[in-house]
Order: structure tokens, then sequence, then C-alpha cells
């Protein structure tokens, strides 16, 4: 086994986020077109338009550092990428495909802020603050591009619950109210022979003279 350095894992890690951006920039037009809000769908295609600048950063650190650009896969936006667009498929409705859009593009946005917060801090560490400075300009993006999808979120996400409860309501109203008997139950042959028993049986008052 090959002996690692914390420099090939710096090296490791950049590669991570230059196959995560490419995936990314792939994933993001098709959210841009599903998008029922036209302010979400212009905020995806903006930071769409980041993401490309931020793969060109990424080029012009290999280059500081003297390293090809290469890819490793990275597995953790493989599976982000495709468990949103899993809960866009089984939304169904606009609203609701807009709240699972923007749960979808605030993980992947947590992801790289803490992987550019990370290779930032190694950038440091190994002596490369000029890189570092490079990777602040891509995790201000990412802060930057969060913020705006949680404030999407305060006016989006309250309409899908509103227009989920509101068909909970109207399902609940439509449905068929359970029939019920007008007849009175019979007796049971043994409660109605314990009545006769007990009447038959019962002593007659006497009368005071």
């Amino acid at each position: 086994m090959a002996t690692r350095t914390f420099e090939n894992l710096f090296y490791d890690q950049l590669k991570d986020m230059y196959d995560a951006e490419k995936r990314i920039t792939k994933a993001l037009p098709k959210m841009v077109r599903s998008a029922h809000s036209e302010d979400l769908s212009s905020a995806l295609q903006e930071h769409l338009e980041q993401t490309e600048g931020q793969i060109e950063r990424l080029d012009q650190i290999f280059d500081q550092l003297g390293q090809s650009p290469g890819r490793k896969t990275c597995q953790a936006i493989v599976g982000l990428l495709a468990e949103g667009e899993s809960l866009m498929e089984e939304a169904g409705d606009a609203l609701l495909g807009d709240a699972a859009i923007i749960a979808a593009a605030q993980k992947v946005e947590h992801y790289e802020i803490a992987s550019y917060g990370t290779l930032r801090e190694w950038a440091r560490l190994l002596g490369r603050d000029d890189v570092a400075e490079t990777l602040q300009e891509t995790l201000d993006e990412e802060g930057e591009a969060d913020k705006t999808l949680s404030r999407l979120a305060g006016s989006l996400n309250p309409q899908a619950a509103e227009s989920s409860n509101g068909e909970e309501e109207d399902e609940m109203e439509g449905g068929e109210e359970p029939t019920v008997s007008s007849r009175e139950p019979r007796p049971s042959s043994a409660s109605a022979s314990r009545s006769r028993s007990s009447t038959s049986t019962s002593p007659a008052r006497s009368r005071k003279h």
C-alpha cells in the first residue's frame, strides 16, 4: 500500500469535488425545468452558472498546484442527487415538487459547504494561502446559494403544506359516512329468559291492614 500524505489527501478531495461539480451541472438543468416557482427556477439557473464558474476555479487551483485536473467519483453527491431525483418524482403536485427540489438542493449545498470549508483549511495548513483564498470564493457562493434556498423555502414550503392539508380535508369530506342500522338490537334469548324468571319470582308487596 502506497504511503499517503496529508497533501495526497488534499488532492484526493479536490478531485472528489471536481467530480461532484461536474455531476451537479448535469442535474441542475432538470431541477430548473421541474421548478414550478419562477423565483426557484431563476435561483437554480443562477447557481448552475455559478457551478460552471466553480469548475473553472478548480481548474485554476489544479494549475496553481502544478497538478492535472482529475476526477474521483464523489459517492456522496451520487447518492444525494439520486435521492433528490426520487423525491421530485414522488412529489406529484407542483407545490410539493418545489418543496422537494429545495430539500434536495439544500442537501447538496450543505455537503459542498462542508467540503469546501475543509479544503480551505487544509490548503492553509499546507501553506497555500493563495489556494485557500480561491476556495473561499467558492465557499462564499455556496453560502449565498443556501441562504437563497432558505428564503424561498420560507414562502414555498408553507404553500405546499397548506395545499396538502386542503386535499386531505377534501378527501375526508367527500368520503361516505358509515351507515347505522335504525333497528334496536334484539335481546338475546338468555337475557329474555333471565328477565321472565326475575318477574315470576319477585315477591308481591304485602298490604298493611
